[in-house]
């Protein structure tokens, strides 16, 4: 793959004869450049894919309809390897209405065989192929044209090691087998998407200081929430342009009747006046069984925390042992959770660490030790590592087996 043809295409006959390539070629890299802070959808700027056989940029301003490459990017029948592919499975799911049909991302695949989590681009080049690659180009222009010299180079780079660190990763993961563990991480990173597209009616909650605000208040929040998105959508801004989430609280704090008592709210402009207006109206004549119900307020007692920290060290010495990224396998909130639904008797909610190799290879793990079944302390072989999980009910009857020895 070192002397792989380099191919710039602007013209409809181009993309055509492009995506004629990559279905045949059936696995390709893929990455994109946008800029998304000027608008509430981002908007495309180049297109990087990277074959066995050449290295493709498709230049979205010129190339007319991009319908034909979508439906490769979704086809399952095509390995589409990405890294840190977030944005591009959202890019997808955008623009093509579905996300990818089987996507391999890098960055997730490097956390399961024990590589740092979450890797920059550069240094898992660097760090798999000994190759240094140049990242100068990250805060650049992308909407301009013509693109530079360095713009084309940096493109092309961004593709270029994808699919030699796919076949590395893929051996690796095979290796250790963990293959199936791959495809179900990768799986959640493409749904993420479509479950992100399908359920924006919830991301009000995610407002920061709705913990103090009474029922009809929160209903003032979910309301001006509501107007800001879907006029966000219409004027093709990024929503917080047209009010910051801290306004959006401090507007359902003095739950303003009139336009004077929102101009007094530094950083509102008074052109949204009368549709904020609007929606406070809305959310101030909703019936009480209709008001969106707060949400109980959490204060852990200091065992949570404390056992939470024990489970954190297990989860370190665990993943050095399996070769695992720690911060791929769970969080600290993870841990928090199952501490508490242990503790207190809580229903399991829903984490991560309740599914698949997860739930199978470290919550038994972290369930045994708070059960009192294992137990973790410093290693008696110091060489080898730091610390060890000791089997209690082992060590319990090899014990009772020596204290009755003792007796006869």
């Amino acid at each position: 793959m070192t002397n792989r043809l380099e191919q710039f295409v602007t013209k409809p006959s181009e993309l055509a004869e492009v995506c004629e390539h990559l279905a045949s070629a059936r696995r390709f890299g893929f990455d994109t450049e946008f800029v998304g802070e000027d608008s509430y959808r981002p908007k495309l700027c180049l297109i990087q894919v990277a074959t066995e056989d050449r290295l493709i940029l498709i230049d979205p301003f010129e190339v007319g309809p991009l319908d034909s490459f979508w439906k490769l990017v979704v086809d399952p029948a095509n390995e589409v390897i990405v890294h840190a592919g977030r944005e591009e499975v959202r890019l997808c799911q955008i623009w093509a209405g579905k996300r990818p049909g089987n996507v391999f991302d890098l960055q997730i695949a490097a956390g399961l065989v024990g590589l740092n989590y979450p890797l920059g681009h550069a240094n898992l080049v660097y760090q798999l192929l000994g190759v240094s690659i140049a990242k100068t180009e990250t805060l650049t222009e992308w909407r301009d044209r013509p693109l530079t010299s360095q713009q084309i180079r940096y493109a092309y780079d961004d593709v270029r090691y994808l699919l030699q660190l796919g076949a590395e990763l893929k051996q690796r993961l095979n290796d250790l087998n963990r293959l199936a563990w791959a495809r179900e991480e990768f799986e959640r990173l493409a749904t993420w998407a479509e479950e992100e597209d399908e359920t924006p009616q919830e991301k009000w909650r995610k407002l920061r200081g709705l913990g103090s605000l009474t029922r009809r208040q929160l209903a003032i929040v979910r309301a001006v929430h509501e107007w800001r998105e879907e006029t966000a959508q219409r004027l093709n801004r990024p929503p917080r342009t047209l009010c910051r989430d801290d306004l959006i609280v401090e507007i359902a704090r003095r739950n303003p009747t009139k336009e004077k008592d929102l101009l007094v709210i530094r950083g509102l402009a008074r052109r949204d006046s009368a549709g904020i207006l609007a929606a406070v109206e809305r959310a101030r004549d909703l019936p009480p069984d209709a008001l969106p119900l707060a949400l109980p307020r959490e204060i852990d007692p200091p065992e949570v925390t404390m056992l939470g920290g024990l489970l954190s060290t297990v989860v370190q010495h665990l993943c050095a042992e399996l070769k695992l990224a720690p911060s791929l396998v769970t969080s600290a909130n993870e841990l928090r959770l199952l501490v508490r639904a242990r503790l207190l008797k809580e229903k399991p909610r829903d984490s991560l660490l309740n599914t698949g190799w997860r739930r199978e290879h470290i919550r038994r793990v972290l369930m045994d030790v708070l059960d009192g079944r294992l137990a973790l302390r410093i290693a008696a072989e110091r060489e080898a590592a730091a610390m060890e999980l000791v089997d209690l009910g082992q060590q319990l009857s090899t014990r009772e087996t020596d204290l009755s020895g003792r007796g006869s």
